[in-house]
């Protein structure tokens, strides 16, 4: 186990964590992706903020020792910013260049800020990616990490203004089909009337009935739920409840895993989704729908296909059930 000797003070470093550290931010494949014909352009980048910032640029050496060694011992390593152990050594050594000490305290820091920078990325927080790669880059613009975090940049920012543009695309679609169906309802009224305002009127009345009829509807709802509850009171007046029957035992015979939405798999999203399904006496799932997702509306669709083709040995009545599907990119 390694110690590193900071202002006169011996700090323990994890070096477990280091090794889990490198090996995430060198480990991996740094080649980046063909381009994709069609995608939105990367947005123009902001313009880059130092990083080392103006604050701590201004203190001197006894405080920013004193300020480095209170952001370590409060595990303020890296964030937030203003306020970090590799801000302070990073001005500590544009003012000491020669101080061993400071760099080797750097050199031992630098590996938390790779796996932060990597962290930020994963989440699309862009901004505090650049600000990390900012630290990381001052503190040794060669590190083998670098090229491959600003890859990360540009291709994680490619990807969610494609999602962006996507989305933007099938709420534009969505709105072009509602009018033309606006337009055709609209034409089928004209046929029938002689001026707008008899159109206008027609859908007025066509409202005002369909919402008399959903309150009618409604009321006839709540009158039969009424009714139902009275009738089971006085069934549980009239009769001693009885024992619910067992659940029938669910024995999976096919349960092929869901298709990974090709979005998510992009992005490296991940998530799960709370299906409640029920079962025939055949086997098959009669009806499902979802309970619970998260994100949602990324990973529905593929969850509900997926449950859908499952199948259970027979039982002796149908039964419904939950499960909930994992969706991991890496897995």
């Amino acid at each position: 186990m390694s110690y590193v000797t900071i202002h006169g003070k011996a700090r323990l470093l994890a070096p477990a964590l280091l090794a889990v550290a490198l090996a995430a931010c060198s480990g991996k494949d740094d080649s980046a992706p063909a381009s994709i014909s069609g995608t939105p352009a990367s947005p123009a980048a902001a313009p880059a903020e130092p990083a080392v910032s103006a604050k701590v640029q201004s203190m001197g050496t006894d405080q920013l020792r004193d300020s480095a060694s209170t952001a370590l011992r409060e595990n303020r390593m890296y964030a937030p910013a203003g306020d970090n152990a590799m801000e302070f050594y990073l001005a500590l050594r544009d003012k000491l260049p020669d101080d061993a000490a400071v760099k080797s305290a750097l050199t031992d820091l630098q590996p938390y800020t790779l796996i932060a920078a990597e962290q930020s990325l994963a989440r699309e927080d862009f901004p505090e990616a650049q600000r990390l790669i900012a630290l990381i880059d001052k503190v040794d613009p060669t590190a083998p990490a670098l090229p491959r975090l600003k890859q990360g940049i540009t291709r994680g920012m490619e990807v969610a203004v494609k999602r962006t543009q996507e989305e933007t695309d099938k709420v534009k679609k969505d709105a072009e089909n509602r009018a033309k169906q606006l337009v055709e309802q609209q034409r089928l009224a004209q046929q029938e009337a002689a001026e707008a305002t008899a159109a206008q009127q027609l859908a007025t009345r066509q409202e005002a009935a369909r919402q008399e009829s959903e309150r009618l509807e409604a009321e006839r709802q709540a009158a039969t739920k009424r009714e139902a509850d009275a009738r089971a009171a006085a069934q549980q007046v009239a009769a001693a409840p009885k024992p619910a029957a067992a659940a029938p035992t669910l024995r999976a015979v096919s349960t092929p895993a869901p298709r990974y939405p090709a979005d998510a798999l992009r992005s490296g999203t991940s998530g799960e989704v709370l299906v409640e399904l029920t079962i025939g006496t055949d086997g098959s799932v009669t009806d499902a729908r979802v309970l619970r997702a998260n994100p949602p509306r990324v990973f529905d669709r593929e969850a509900l296909n997926a449950v859908k083709r499952w199948r259970f040995e027979p039982i002796s009545s149908p039964t419904t059930t939950r499960r909930t599907l994992a969706f991991q990119p890496n897995q």
